[in-house]
């Protein structure tokens, strides 16, 4: 039965009692080292893949500038984040942060946004993973994204603990190889090599910093973005950790200042030791890099190809579980179909994990890597917009709501990440008009369905609408 009130955007139907009793994710799987360790495999593979990129449209320079303020931004969003997890504790992440600031279009903007970002980053992943392995054994293309695909979906079929427990330990195997990738490259490091790009005379502001001139500091900014892409999927494991309101913070934040290092150590020992122009376009950059001062067949670099693999693995592996969390969350409160939410016997949202595989992998085969980070950065940068204006309407509309952790600058800190994701959207047109384009066409059909149809059928008892259903309640009751 459904039921609304009118002049409102949205009506909610009934379900049966049974509902949410199918629909339950494992309580207490994470406590705050298991969230810092998915906060880095989230990201990891950035460090060993898709950066590079950057280096042929803005130079090191650029690239720097950018990887910089996109620290910035990122650093700025996370501590606003680590409050609103803390508070607002549920699988929707920062879908429901928008929704309770927000409203439901809000929320379901925020959600699409961060939806198209988690479907598309595992594809970019796959295809990286497969020139790791071209390079290993030979083998590349669909044989090789299937195959990443199945694994670990299965694994994450298994049940939620079991999967995190194993993606922590192949994040520490990808922390090892850049270990050894920053000891092998620190002796070969020479600050010339950074700047063996040519440069573009007719750019303005162009020069041997600055090879694309200032134009290419901002078409930079989505390769810098990879650095740190998806540590904001952290509280959509807000359920299934042990304690909420201080594990969330804890552990978005350990993991933040880890990337920061990790990104530092790895813009400039790559470009530095092998060459900027070198490194612009290489499949495996800190592979590529090793073989370059070491030899093709030197140990240290067979080692960090072998064990750096483990990096893209443990980011495609982390982001299979963002992406079902998100769209289970959706599903559940009915703006996604509510058969995606159902979960099995082990608390797993089955569907939730195999539809958006099964659409990862065919934009796979497409191979282009540098497209993909294109399209994920530009629906990352919607929902950062979102997530951090959320937190700036939440501190004005309810100054009252339990903050176990509060942000430091307030919305001063959310306002700098706010400002500074629109830059980074815009940014995407600059790197890719053609990804940014089918980003915005896809983004267009999902808020078509939502207008046409989910917005009428959506779950008044799901955690992320049972605010509103409250407070409508009590607006009756007056």
């Amino acid at each position: 039965m459904a039921t609304s009130t009118p002049g409102r955007s949205v009506e909610y139907e009934s379900v049966s009692g049974d509902y949410l009793a199918v629909r339950q994710l494992r309580k207490g799987a994470a406590g705050w080292m298991l969230l810092a360790g998915l906060g880095v495999a989230y990201v990891i593979s950035g460090d060993f893949a898709g950066w590079n990129f950057g280096l042929a449209h803005g130079g090191f320079g650029g690239l720097l500038i950018a990887t910089v303020i996109m620290a910035v931004m990122y650093l700025c969003m996370v501590l606003s984040l680590a409050e609103l997890s803390a508070s607002l504790p549920t699988a929707g992440g920062g879908y429901s942060f928008a929704r309770r600031a927000l409203g439901p279009w809000g929320g379901y903007l925020t959600g699409m946004a961060i939806l198209l970002e988690y479907a598309l980053a595992p594809a970019a992943i796959a295809i990286f993973i497969g020139g790791y392995v071209n390079s290993l054994v030979g083998i590349d293309g669909w044989v090789v994204y299937l195959g990443s695909y199945l694994v670990f979906v299965g694994v994450h079929l298994w049940g939620a603990g079991e999967a995190l427990k194993t993606m922590f330990v192949i994040t520490v195997l990808a922390v090892l190889a850049i270990g050894v990738f920053v000891a092998g490259m620190l002796p070969h490091f020479d600050a010339a090599n950074l700047f063996d790009i040519a440069v573009d005379e007719g750019a303005a502001g162009a020069g041997a910093f600055l090879p694309q001139g200032y134009l290419g500091v901002w078409a930079a900014f989505p390769f810098a973005i990879w650095f740190f892409l998806a540590v904001e999927g952290v509280p959509l494991a807000a359920e299934e950790a042990g304690n909420p309101a201080r594990d969330m913070p804890r552990g978005i934040i350990t993991a933040m200042l880890i990337l920061l290092v990790f990104a530092g150590l790895v813009l400039v020992l790559a470009p530095g030791g092998a060459g900027a122009g070198f490194m612009a376009d290489h499949g495996a950059p800190l592979v590529g890099a090793l073989q370059a001062v070491y030899g093709e067949d030197s140990l240290a670099a067979s080692f960090v190809n072998w064990v750096g693999l483990s990096g893209l693995i443990a980011s495609f592996f982390s982001i299979i579980y963002a992406y079902s969390r998100q769209v289970f969350a959706l599903s559940r409160a009915g703006y996604l179909p509510r058969a995606l939410s159902v979960t099995n016997r082990r608390k797993v949202p089955v569907l939730a994990l195999v539809v958006p595989g099964v659409f990862g992998f065919c934009l796979s085969l497409t191979g282009e890597g540098d497209l993909m980070i294109t399209t994920a950065v530009f629906g990352a940068t919607i929902s950062y917009a979102l997530m951090t204006l959320s937190h700036i309407v939440l501190r004005r509309t309810e100054p009252d709501l339990e903050r176990p952790y509060r942000t430091p600058g307030g919305i001063l800190t959310s306002g700098i990440a706010f400002v500074l994701a629109i830059v980074a959207f815009i940014s995407t047109f600059l790197a890719s008009v053609e990804a940014a384009t089918w980003s915005a066409v896809f983004y267009l059909v999902m808020i078509g369905y939502f207008f046409f149809y989910s917005r009428h059928h959506l779950v008044a008892n799901a955690p992320e609408e049972e605010f509103e259903a409250i407070a409508l309640a009590e607006k009756e009751l007056r």
